[in-house]
């Protein structure tokens, strides 16, 4: 593949992105992001376009190695670390095996990483980057599962679990495997626009929301999480009830439990508070709402079961990290 520098000469030059790869790594962590730029390219050039706005390259130890990703299929490296001496866009996979990658490959890493305009990890990735020394005194993420180890690990890194992907400077970190896509999809509207990410997005049949951070799981793996559980029911009812206004007391009724029982199963069972998973289930209600609509604020907020338009705003800031008139700016698909 002809390689191509990260300086860029308006829109004829082409970025070129690169995505580390090894034995072990996740391949959808590989594949996912670089069909983002893939269908990127095919949209650009059919809007006109006459080169390609990205180059897209595998590396690994050596050129045509055979990278045997966790599922067992195999992916040949288009060229070396050696071979890789500069690059727009650095991207390092994640995977079972991320923790353990060679020495030599960290090394790697933090060499090139001042020659290029942007580095970001998938999932797992993290690890990598954190033991480069490159996460030092940033925000980071990586997969929920992970964050805890990732924390005691690397204490000088602000670890954020809760966040689909977070950039701090150039550097770009995201959570669990298909998050790689959300984090390609950022990139694309960084360097196109929201427009052209948003047709990549319809184009894979995914669904364009990445406010400044929001949580890696929707009510619906939860209660999808608590299904045989003790609370299923009680979940349930939640979900279809959660612009009543539900108290502890109700709840714990409705399961049948003392207060103080109610309280740990539920946490036991889901992770969180009741109040917390009332709350994200009353915020999704609300993002679809603000996605969809012109209604006011404040009719949003009453119609998702929040006290007040206040509580509603303080709320949406906390989770998402923006207002809610912030994120209908960014974010609405409605017509009128």
């Amino acid at each position: 593949m002809k390689r191509a520098s990260h300086k860029h000469n308006g829109n004829e030059t082409p970025r070129l992105v690169s995505m580390v790869a090894f034995n072990g790594a996740d391949i959808l962590d590989i594949t996912g992001p670089l069909d983002v730029f893939t269908i990127a390219n095919a949209l650009l050039l059919e809007s006109g376009r006459e080169t390609p706005a990205y180059l897209t390259e595998i590396v690994a130890e050596e050129k045509d190695a055979v990278v045997v990703t966790a599922s067992g299929v195999r992916l040949l490296a288009d060229t070396s670390w050696s071979s890789c001496s500069e690059t727009d866009t650095l991207l390092v996979a994640g995977g079972p095996m991320a923790e353990d990658v060679s020495e030599a490959l960290v090394d790697w890493i933090r060499q090139i990483a001042p020659h290029t305009r942007r580095l970001g990890s998938i999932c797992t990735g993290a690890f990598v980057l954190a033991r480069a020394g490159l996460l030092d005194g940033r925000r980071a993420t990586t997969h929920w599962r992970m964050a805890e180890e990732f924390r005691q690990r690397f204490p000088q890194i602000g670890i954020d679990a809760d966040s689909i992907y977070i950039k701090d400077g150039s550097i770009y970190t995201s959570a669990g495997i298909t998050a790689g896509i959300d984090l390609a999809l950022a990139l694309v509207e960084e360097d196109f626009g929201r427009l052209l990410a948003l047709n990549v997005a319809r184009m894979m049949v995914l669904y364009f929301k990445r406010p400044g951070g929001q949580s890696q799981f929707s009510t619906s793996l939860f209660a999808q999480y608590c299904e045989g559980g003790t609370l299923a029911p009680t979940v349930q009812w939640i979900r279809e009830n959660y612009r009543s206004d539900l108290t502890n007391e109700s709840l714990a009724a409705h399961a049948a439990m003392s207060l103080r029982n109610f309280a740990r199963v539920f946490k036991r069972e889901t992770g969180i508070a009741p109040a917390r998973f009332i709350e994200k289930i009353r915020l999704e209600a609300a993002v679809k709402l603000l996605e969809e609509t012109r209604h006011a604020l404040e009719t949003i907020a009453r119609e998702c079961g929040f006290q007040s338009g206040e509580h509603f705003r303080l709320a949406f800031v906390r989770c998402f990290k923006i207002t809610p008139g912030e994120y209908r700016d960014r974010f609405w698909t409605g017509t009128d």
